[in-house]
């Protein structure tokens, strides 16, 4: 894994990108968070410890950044890239 925290293989360009959250996540957020894994690209979730950040990781050769946020954002789950 590179500095910038992108994993290469012939098939994907895995990406990890980190978010704060701007808010609390109830029971209905944290549904709505793993229902976002069902898009295409989104690979895996990690929530810190501190439920106060947000670690995705992505299929960058299917995904941009930009989506991957507007992803969360239409979720119902304000961040801001950390």
């Amino acid at each position: 894994m590179s500095a910038a925290g992108i994993l290469e293989s012939s098939e994907m360009t895995k990406v990890q990108i980190n978010f704060k959250l701007e808010k609390p996540l109830d029971d209905l957020l944290l549904q709505r968070l793993s229902d976002t894994t069902s898009l295409y690209g989104i690979q895996k979730l990690k929530l810190a410890p501190a439920m106060d950040s947000l670690m995705v990781e992505y299929d960058a050769t299917r995904l941009k950044p930009a989506e991957v946020e507007s992803a969360l954002m239409g979720a119902g789950i304000a961040v801001t890239r950390a």
